[in-house]
């Protein structure tokens, strides 16, 4: 077997393992959350014989073990089970499939983390691209320094600041970003321009630095030295030699920051009362929705590994040692 396909499948092997490792731990997170569930579905009304009723249905009256082996098995075959939101002490049941629930959801989130990705991705490569070929230039001490302040604030104050100014004392962009599925698209992203501001501002500072980085490493490698010593001009070491070889870190650099922008939504979306798949899991932990909780959790945690195991695919494909074989 070919040493790439061979390293290549060890990876997936490896993600589909961590995926698991990572199902062990949410289940286990879920399930020490504070509290009795079926009393804060049920409500402070329920009766203790209706609570222990609904723990019955439910099965929370069962060992841990068999708890994880049913829900694993359920998701085997594509069942992410029923939401507990609907059912009350009076015995009426208007619960609803979790998927039913996420489906919407998580197309608001693949919307709003697609928007930001469209401007930061570009944004982010032409600025560490040019900070890295002017380095230690004025334009590079500014760019560092602006992404630095940009990176010392977490999400959450960027949020605020931005909806001080752009949506209180300039109202150019509602504050709350309330985007419903019957939208036309250009209500749909001006109703998102805040939240995907927000998250353009933390991924262009990440992406930028680590840019920058990939390619001041890379000018320094001894090939681009001796086509520097042949005489070349620098326009074309950095045309034919350079740039040609930074495509692989670079794509690495976007895969990691891609899987940072997933994790990074769920502040965002609480911040901007933005409808989805962060805000339905902030939701349901207040709920104590334990199934939506267990789903949404999957669903992040599944898209980080997925898109790490790109960076690292992308990373191996396009190693000469691989590629070519003594």
């Amino acid at each position: 077997m070919h040493p790439v396909l061979s390293t290549v499948l060890k990876r997936l092997m490896l993600g589909v393992l961590t995926l698991f490792m990572v199902s062990v731990v949410i289940f286990c997170a879920v399930s020490m959350l504070p509290g009795d569930f079926g009393q804060a579905v049920l409500g402070q009304s329920a009766t203790e014989d209706a609570v222990e009723a609904f723990r019955q249905e439910l099965g929370l009256d069962r060992p841990a073990a068999l708890r994880y082996l049913d829900w694993i098995g359920a998701l085997a075959t594509g069942d992410l089970g029923t939401s507990f939101s609907g059912r009350s002490s009076s015995g009426i049941d208007r619960s609803r499939p979790v998927a039913e629930l996420v489906a919407p959801r998580l197309a608001n989130t693949l919307f709003l983390a697609s928007v930001t990705a469209a401007i930061a991705v570009p944004l982010a490569l032409f600025l560490g691209i040019t900070s890295a070929l002017w380095r230690n230039s004025l334009y590079d001490r500014l760019a560092s320094a602006g992404t630095l302040v940009t990176i010392s604030f977490p999400e959450f104050f960027v949020a605020y600041i931005l909806i001080l100014f752009l949506g209180t004392l300039w109202a150019l962009f509602p504050s709350l970003a309330a985007v419903e599925p019957e939208m036309a698209l250009g209500e749909r992203l001006y109703k998102s321009v805040l939240p995907a501001l927000t998250l353009t501002l933390v991924i262009v500072a990440h992406m930028m630095r680590m840019t920058r980085a990939a390619i001041i490493s890379l000018l320094a490698s001894p090939h681009i030295e001796m086509a520097r010593l042949a005489g070349e001009s620098p326009r074309r070491v950095i045309l034919r030699h350079a740039l040609p070889n930074a495509w692989a870190p670079i794509a690495t650099v976007i895969a990691f920051n891609l899987a940072y922008l997933v994790v990074g939504v769920v502040v965002v979306e609480v911040v901007f009362v933005y409808p989805g798949v962060g805000q339905l899991m902030v939701d349901a932990v207040s709920s104590r929705d334990i199934p939506v909780v267990q789903a949404c959790a999957l669903i992040f945690a599944a898209a980080y590994i997925l898109l790490n195991l790109l960076a690292d695919v992308i990373g191996i494909i396009t190693n000469p040692r691989l590629l070519h074989p003594k």
